[in-house]
């Protein structure tokens, strides 16, 4: 494959994150309708790719392959991207429903040249990981990433953030309350991009939005399994400093999924309302400038968190 620009990249990466998430929903209603007197759709919500688009050099990156194995006898497959001079801080990156890290590194992949090292994790069942992906599973695969980050020399003693876009975002607050308390020491704040509120939610709301299942979308979305929903623990996060990032144009997880978690969460956090489309929240450099922000501010060594508590900031002006 050639070498193609980041930017470039970029914009195709967005495209088909976007069609993705809408085959993810005819797939639901189109597998679920014979399952109706049964239980445990969540393996939905994944849909992983095992073809490689690009590797991180093809975009003028340096990397290494990390594989590792679960508890349950997985393996998982991931990137560590370096950082370009002078490493500030490591980010823990959880990808979206679809495709896999090759082209979700389109949303981390300007992070380097500010200093961060970036670590991309593959779920099960996503590009070279082994095994079959749903709910429970993946937070393990989380889990096993976090602990291997945090006994990896590279990481140390650097600041450590989490960064958990749609699908990734939901994993990441469930996973992080999971670890709470012992996490708050480990992690320096979160970042939410375009996550759902609860897993039960979305799918019905997607099934309304489809003639042949408007009907039954509240039956339907009942075979969804909400016990991992990210609205019952985002408020165990604090006072770990949270930052979610959802977009006013976001037709596949709309905004109010996003206020809804901000409502619930406890302080510090902030929102950002930004204005793309799904997962295209970094082509915007804006957007990223608020979050190298955001990190700068919660990374300091300064000892107690920022309290802050702010609706629609803006970090800087």
């Amino acid at each position: 494959m050639q070498p193609c620009s980041r930017r470039e990249f970029a914009f195709t990466s967005e495209a088909v994150h976007q069609a993705r998430w809408q085959c993810t929903f005819i797939q639901l209603f189109a597998l679920c309708i014979p399952l109706l007197f049964l239980s445990g759709c969540g393996h939905l919500f994944f849909y992983p790719s095992k073809g490689q688009v690009i590797t991180p050099d093809q975009i003028g990156l340096q990397y290494e392959d990390v594989y590792l194995t679960t508890p349950d006898g997985e393996t998982l497959h991931g990137w560590l991207l370096a950082a370009e001079g002078e490493p500030r801080g490591t980010l823990y990156f959880l990808h979206g429903n679809a495709e896999n890290i090759s082209t979700h590194i389109a949303s981390v992949m300007w992070l380097p040249a500010e200093g961060y090292q970036v670590f991309l994790l593959d779920y099960r069942g996503y590009g070279r990981s082994t095994g079959k992906p749903d709910i429970a599973p993946a937070l393990v695969d989380v889990e096993t990433g976090y602990h291997w980050l945090l006994q990896h020399p590279q990481t140390q003693p650097l600041p450590l953030f989490i960064l958990g876009q749609s699908l990734g975002g939901a994993l990441a607050i469930t996973f992080a309350a999971q670890q709470m308390p012992d996490l708050q020491k480990q992690v320096a704040g979160l970042v939410i991009d375009s996550a759902f509120a609860s897993y039960r939610d979305i799918a019905r709301e997607k099934l309304g939005q489809f003639w042949l299942t408007w009907a039954l979308q509240h039956p339907l979305s009942w075979l969804i399994p909400d016990r991992y929903a990210p609205i019952d623990h985002v408020a165990a996060l604090s006072p770990t400093p949270l930052l979610i990032l959802h977009s006013d144009q976001d037709e596949v997880v709309p905004q109010h999924h996003g206020v809804k978690l901000f409502e619930t969460a406890g302080p510090p956090k902030m929102f950002l309302s930004t204005h793309t489309g799904h997962n295209a929240t970094f082509t915007k450099r804006q957007n990223r400038n608020q979050v190298l922000h955001f990190m700068k501010l919660v990374g300091s060594e300064s000892g107690d968190p920022p309290s802050f508590g702010l609706k629609q900031a803006r970090l800087f002006p």
